[in-house]
């Protein structure tokens, strides 16, 4: 039902593996490992760009939390107003709420396709979404993009001596399809329980990064709170508590995918706040250019209109004109007055009268 997931997903893996399989051996459980973890990589790259938007658009949304504030108590008893005009203040600054959630919404069916073609190398379990197969049938039906070859070889491969597709919790019934020795529990353990303590940790300060970003106005709401405290303290703690239900290939799934987004937020934020601070500068030189210097008288009439239009001015002269307009009419008393003028002599006219 899904295949338009579980087949991009099993070729990025296939090629992963006949990439570190030509020097490490295709049974080699290390190969495997670092497929899965370069499946991530490669997918964690083309998702590069929505992640960019998201980080935009949630600084965007920090900046606009005044105003959202404003709108929610001008409108706390009508809802429908408040939704129109959310929207019309998004529209207005070019906000688009989708592309904050849009790498997770991404990242979701990625996830879901890996654990089903992982789950789909041993297909000996009798549960939901198993076959039932026998270990010979198992290991000579082909998984998607892998061959019936590729199979055995993933079925063979071991990391410190556990399976990577093989879970704290399989049935006993299951690891036999993994070959001899038969994997036990503690042999799992051993390499799943370090790998769920850095996915923890590295959940926990990838959570830690995102928050110590966020606004004081942000930092305050008390939906953004409630999300924080689940970001940082249960998310991780749900890798710990689910990590015996994980396999390991998942578990290095987890880790990898948190070493990616720890070194790519730090280069998308450091190169964000590089742009503000670009833009800060040169809105500053931009004033300063158009500031008059320290000590200098200011200028009018032609003069501080030339100087004003030349920094960009529109109504720049206006008040020059004005000054000329007005000493050229006192300069020449003789003029005819214009319609509806006051006549400029009458105060002459008076001191000789009283003299």
């Amino acid at each position: 039902m899904l295949d338009f997931i579980y087949y991009p997903v099993s070729w990025i893996l296939w090629v992963w593996h006949k990439v570190f399989g030509s020097f490490l051996g295709a049974d080699n459980g290390f190969a495997w490992a670092l497929s899965v973890m370069f499946l991530v990589f490669t997918l964690r790259a083309i998702l590069y760009v929505p992640f960019v938007k998201q980080v935009r658009t949630t600084r965007q949304m920090q900046e606009l939390q005044p105003q959202i504030k404003a709108l929610q108590k001008k409108y706390s008893n009508d809802r429908q107003r408040m939704a129109l005009e959310m929207q019309k203040l998004q529209k207005e600054h070019g906000f688009n709420p989708l592309m904050g959630c849009l790498p997770v919404l991404l990242q979701a069916p990625v996830f879901i396709g890996l654990f089903h073609v992982l789950r789909s190398f041993n297909r000996t379990g009798e549960g939901f979404g198993q076959l039932g197969m026998s270990v010979e049938e198992n290991a000579n039906t082909a998984n998607y993009a892998f061959s019936a070859a590729d199979v055995q070889s993933f079925l063979d491969a071991r990391l410190f001596g556990a399976p990577i597709a093989a879970a704290m919790t399989t049935p006993q019934a299951q690891l036999a399809a993994y070959g001899e020795p038969i994997p036990t529990i503690w042999t799992i353990a051993v390499v799943a329980i370090p790998l769920m303590i850095i996915a923890s940790v590295a959940t926990h300060f990838n959570s830690r990064a995102s928050v110590a970003r966020q606004s004081e106005a942000a930092a305050a709401n008390p939906q953004a709170a409630i999300m924080n405290k689940l970001s940082l303290w249960v998310f991780p703690l749900g890798v710990l508590v689910g990590g015996p239900f994980l396999m390991i290939a998942i578990l290095l799934y987890w880790v990898s995918n948190n070493i990616w987004t720890y070194a790519q937020q730090h280069l998308v934020f450091r190169r964000i706040d590089a742009e503000e601070e670009e833009k800060k500068a040169k809105a500053l030189e931009r004033r300063a250019e158009n500031a008059p210097k320290p000590g200098a008288k200011p200028s009018t009439g032609k003069k501080a209109k030339g100087a004003a239009q030349k920094a960009g001015d529109p109504d720049a002269g206006e008040s020059g004109d004005a000054t000329e307009t007005s000493s050229s009419a006192q300069a020449a008393p003789g003029a005819k007055p214009k319609p509806g003028a006051k006549p400029q002599g009458n105060r002459g006219k008076n001191t000789k009268r009283k003299r």
